[in-house]
């Protein structure tokens, strides 16, 4: 049996101190993984399955083949993961802003070890994805400018519970518009949410986007003997003759 607890790492960074933890549950016989920044949770390999579902939303409503998508926030991956699993994808993109956490995927101390880092497909960037995004030449430094088709973000807790402040301004007409400079027409800008479905937040999105949606994603706790939880994908599309 693993250790019932065991601090992987520990590292200071920008926005706090962050550290990767691993538990045994006995009355689950698993091991979780966690990251918190500080004492605040920021990701549980219990809980994946909103994490996933961004991923899939995002891909499944795209067409063709080829397709580059970029990622805002790595965590413990499972977003990632999710996009290589799609046939259809090319190119993985993931920007992060920690640097220990983009060094766990190296050091193979998350659960799924090295495999993104050993995925030619994908490229682990470490940077202030909402800094690039508001920049003039976006999220790549050897091809300013470059487009995706999807942009798909899991870093807040939702786009009204910010991890730090220095993603406020995004979460706006203003923050939306100037994402979809890096966005290929027809390609869509996911956003992932730690609550259910909010139609204001919808509305926002629908304000920069010619079609905005949310997704429910509804799954079963069980710490809590089953309990329904539910959280959600918000979706928008930019427009195929948007300029």
């Amino acid at each position: 049996m693993s250790k019932m607890f065991e601090e992987l790492d520990y590292a200071p960074t920008p926005i706090g101190a962050v550290s990767l933890r691993r538990r045994h549950l006995l009355a689950l016989k698993t091991d979780v993984f966690e990251i918190l920044l500080g004492e605040e949770h920021l990701m549980s390999s219990l809980f994946t399955a909103s994490e996933v579902a961004l991923a899939d939303l995002g891909v499944d409503a795209l067409s063709g083949d080829g397709l580059e998508v970029l990622v805002g926030g790595l965590g413990l991956g499972y977003t990632a993961q999710a996009v290589l699993a799609h046939d259809t994808v090319s190119s993985l993109t993931v920007v992060d802003l920690l640097e220990p956490v983009i060094r766990w995927h190296q050091e193979g101390l998350v659960p799924m070890q090295t495999e993104l880092v050993d995925d030619p497909r994908c490229q682990l960037v470490q940077g202030d994805f909402f800094a690039l995004s508001a920049s003039e030449d976006g999220f790549d430094a050897t091809r300013p400018k470059r487009q995706y088709d999807a942009v798909l973000i899991d870093i807040d807790h939702t786009p009204e519970r910010l991890l730090h402040s220095g993603s406020k301004g995004f979460y706006s007409q203003e923050g939306f518009t100037a994402v979809q400079r890096f966005l290929k027409p027809g390609g869509v800008v996911g956003l992932w949410s730690d609550e259910a479905p909010d139609a204001a937040i919808t509305a926002k999105l629908a304000e920069a986007f010619d079609e905005a949606w949310a997704e429910p994603v509804v799954f079963e706790n069980p710490l809590q003997d089953g309990r329904e939880v539910t959280q959600s994908v918000y979706l928008g599309r930019k427009t195929t003759n948007w300029q």
